[in-house]
């Protein structure tokens, strides 16, 4: 950890965090030698940017840090790779920012995929006083990072096995219960889409599941897409799309993220984690454009489009979900191309039942800085699924509307009583940012967790 939590903070160099209207106040209070110095440097606290400050000893000082406001997620999250080695503590001449931002940025800040190439330096280290709340940004911070990691491991090294095993070390360390259906065992436990969908790979098919939690509260079950890489089967993708296939396990690793919190920070649910872990791949006996596969609910879908096979693996792990009827399902998913035509990579695109529940759910999405954006199961359309051959069909007639029709096939599977949120994900920083660099991206945790907390209040 890049974090660490001193009684004292006498030694580090002090970080005076300000926006522009609170450095604006500062300014004129300072030495002259320092407002001109700052005035060479450029600073003006916009976030992210600052400006180092020596003293008479021609040491490093003072640094001054710009940041959007006292509880942004990355507040200092430019810091820990920018500024030179060693330790700083937010002074107190600057904003007082939340424990947990504090935290929080800076871990995030830190973050660099180092599985196969070196560091080429190590992060700066800031000290705080120990807190609940800082201790809740690091666990945050945490399950961030292991999602990002999950995301970015290539899918050489993270297959439908690896995924399982990562799963099983977080029962371990939670006390939670492992389990998983491998190959020909989903068809004796009646799990034929997903069997259908990994067959082809010379890496098995799974479910993965965890339970963990008290019979005495609440369920909640999470289901995360987990196509560990991405062919699009006989419908084979181009060269460019499918690049970063290695990333379509996304929901699944953003599902382990997101339950990894609510078992650290022991919410009082009794939770279900449940990951249809497959390889999409093309071989003699793969599924096929027009075969018409049974599902666990007993639909029968025609596939028209290999390449549309996350709805294929979730319809049977949501209908299984649903058998225990929980208070809630949450699916994660990278399920659509259209949701990114739509909202780009930074919006999650978010369907849910209940327009109440969807608007909560944005309006805290926009106030953590982990936005989401609601898009409708707009039933009309439910007419572009149907199928001349079977009960349901798993591309729409076009490719108008696509991230509704994929939303309203996962919806077939769920009972129409049964409480449902379904988000459409990219897992992924396109662009970098200060604390996102361009890779795996754990997406919505944050404003999943908060929502959760207060649905599930003790």
């Amino acid at each position: 950890m890049n974090v660490q939590f001193k009684s004292s903070l006498a030694r580090a160099i002090p970080i005076i965090a300000l926006d522009r209207p609170s450095y604006q106040a500062l300014s004129a209070k300072l030495p002259k030698k320092t407002q001109a110095w700052l005035a060479t440097m450029g600073f003006n606290a916009a976030p992210d940017s600052f400006a180092l400050v020596p003293g008479e000893d021609g040491k490093l000082a003072q640094v001054f840090a710009g940041v959007a406001h006292t509880a942004h997620p990355f507040a200092l999250s430019a810091l820990p790779l920018a500024l030179p080695e060693g330790q700083y503590s937010l002074s107190p001449e600057g904003l007082s920012l939340t424990d947990e931002a504090a935290a929080l940025s800076w871990e995030l800040g830190c973050y660099q995929f180092d599985l196969y190439k070196p560091r080429k330096r190590q992060p700066a280290q800031l000290l705080l006083k120990s807190s609940p709340d800082a201790q809740r940004g690091l666990a945050i911070a945490t399950a961030m990072v292991a999602t990002r990691d999950l995301v970015n491991t290539p899918a050489e090294h993270m297959g439908p096995e690896e995924l399982a095993k990562a799963a099983q070390l977080l029962a371990k360390q939670h006390g939670a219960k492992f389990k998983q259906l491998v190959g020909d065992e989903l068809l004796k436990k009646n799990f034929p889409a997903i069997h259908a969908v990994g067959r082809a790979s010379t890496r098995a098919p799974r479910l993965i599941e965890l339970n963990w939690g008290s019979d005495k509260h609440p369920r909640l079950t999470l289901v995360g897409k987990g196509v560990c890489f991405d062919t699009g089967g006989l419908d084979l993708k181009s060269a460019e799309g499918m690049r970063q296939m290695k990333k379509d396990m996304g929901g699944a690793a953003n599902a382990l993220g997101l339950a990894t919190l609510i078992m650290a920070l022991k919410l009082p649910v009794r939770l279900q984690l449940l990951i249809p872990a497959v390889e999409n791949a093309v071989a003699g006996n793969a599924y096929r454009p027009g075969d018409v596969i049974k599902t666990r609910a007993g639909l029968h879908i025609e596939i028209g489009n290999t390449d549309a096979e996350g709805r294929v693996i979730l319809c049977d792990a949501l209908a299984y979900a649903a058998e225990s009827k929980p208070e809630l399902i949450i699916d994660l998913a990278t399920l659509t191309g259209a949701a990114r035509v739509a909202l780009g990579a930074q919006l999650p695109a978010l369907f849910s039942k209940h327009m109440d529940t969807a608007r909560d759910l944005v309006d805290l999405g926009l106030k953590l800085d982990d936005p989401l954006w609601h898009m409708p199961l707009w039933a009309p359309y439910k007419e572009g699924i149907t199928s001349g051959i079977a009960d349901i069909v798993n591309t729409g007639r076009n490719a108008l509307a696509g991230a509704i029709n994929a939303a309203l096939f996962l919806e077939a599977f769920v009972p129409e009583q049964q409480d449902w949120l379904h988000i459409d994900l990219f897992a992924w920083n396109d662009v970098a940012r200060a604390g996102r660099p361009v890779g795996g991206e754990a997406q919505t945790v944050r404003t999943l967790l908060a929502y959760l907390e207060e649905r599930f209040a003790a």
